[in-house]
């Protein structure tokens, strides 16, 4: 079975040095932000190309630290995507915030800036633009639509670790950016961890305090914080496998290239291109086919895996309905129980859509070329029932 991700396949030689990596936090007896952590950090802000990086416990809080060093809190709303992973959602739950919804671009999946225009009120304090999928673009419009309404742009870059728009990387161009370690991503942790990128000095100096039990020097916590620290093995584990991170960039890269060109299956529609090589690191490489299941059913039969991110959108989550949610559109509704399937289904008609198509072929660096060459032959081979 050709498998969505396969660590095993990993370099011998990345394996030695993760070994290696291991017994030297071991053998310093420091196992909490100690140097591994501040090393991590400084490597990690350098490629990102920005001032500070934060090293936190998971993606999760990296976008709860991000959004309470900015001052959301509650009473504010937060725009983002109901395409995404729910801890999108949570992290803006988690502040007291209410996260509102705007539909997405059908070419991409992506957040739709018009939409997000239309959702804005004058409680509207930030907006969390997830690149999904690993795609960065437009950031551009992004940041005018932010510096026109005064809002503060805070980017998910959990599936886009060093994606670039105009050269410039994800996570850069707004107040904070947030990262996921979680092993399955593109800089992946042997389990969770995160990290919060800034140019902002303050929003460094929260974020640290934030981390840490909200203290600020030991034993005093002028804040409410929390407790997520990036430990050391993690932080030794992401330095060794962030100097591999370029090459298995350019494999997906290259990979998902060969997809965009050569599957041809008019049943199966290819996501929009990135305008550049450097806009998409292809964390998923995703397709929709209003014949999901047996194109899943004719995959499996091929031997390639395939999976759904995301089958079920964050406004129809059961999560969600103990919050005082308004939806955009919905006039009245304070809470999901008041608004219809039917209301939603119009108001999110591409996500729905998007929703209910769409599957995750396999496209991790490991991936031998041959490989490639089945799924591109199962995918074009595949025919409705």
């Amino acid at each position: 079975m050709i498998n969505i991700n396969s660590f095993k396949r990993e370099p011998e030689s990345l394996k030695r040095k993760i070994l290696i990596a291991a017994e030297r936090v071991l053998e310093s007896g420091s196992y909490i932000l100690g140097r591994e952590v501040a090393n991590f950090e400084n490597r990690w802000a350098e490629a990102n190309g920005t001032k500070h990086a934060i090293g936190v416990g998971n993606g999760m809080d990296a976008l709860e630290i991000s959004l309470r060093s900015i001052g959301v809190t509650a009473g504010d709303e937060v725009i983002t995507t109901p395409l995404t992973a729910f801890a999108t959602a949570l992290a803006i739950l988690r502040t007291g915030a209410t996260p509102k919804f705007a539909d997405i671009n059908p070419r991409t999946g992506l957040l739709c800036i018009n939409r997000v225009r239309e959702a804005l009120t004058p409680r509207t304090k930030a907006i969390v633009l997830v690149h999904l999928y690993g795609h960065i673009t437009a950031m551009d419009e992004w940041h005018a639509l932010c510096e026109q309404n005064g809002l503060a742009l805070v980017e998910d870059c959990a599936q886009a670790h060093l994606a670039k728009w105009s050269g410039r990387v994800a996570g850069s161009f707004g107040v904070a950016g947030a990262h996921s370690f979680y092993p399955t991503k593109n800089l992946g942790a042997l389990g969770d961890g995160g990290a919060i990128i800034t140019n902002d000095d303050k929003v460094n100096d929260d974020a640290r305090t934030l981390r840490n039990y909200g203290q600020s020097v030991r034993y005093h916590h002028p804040e409410f914080g929390l407790n997520s620290r990036l430990d050391e093995l993690q932080a030794a584990v992401l330095t060794e496998r962030l100097a591999y991170l370029k090459e298995f960039t350019n494999r997906r890269q290259d990979i998902a290239t060969k997809y965009n060109v050569e599957i041809t299956n008019a049943h199966v529609r290819i996501l929009a291109m990135p305008v550049a090589r450097e806009n998409h690191v292809y964390h998923l490489y995703v397709v929709c086919s209003p014949f999901r299941d047996a194109l899943q059913r004719h995959l499996r039969e091929s031997g390639v895996e395939s999976l759904i991110h995301y089958p079920i959108p964050v406004y129809k989550q059961p999560g969600l309905y103990k919050a005082s949610l308004k939806l955009p559109g919905s006039a009245g509704a304070s809470t999901l129980e008041s608004v219809s399937q039917a209301d939603l289904a119009n108001e999110f008609r591409f996500c729905e859509e998007h929703t209910a198509s769409c599957v995750t072929l396999p496209c991790h660096p490991f991936l031998s070329d041959a490989e490639v060459r089945v799924v591109i032959e199962a995918v074009n081979s595949f025919t409705p029932d």
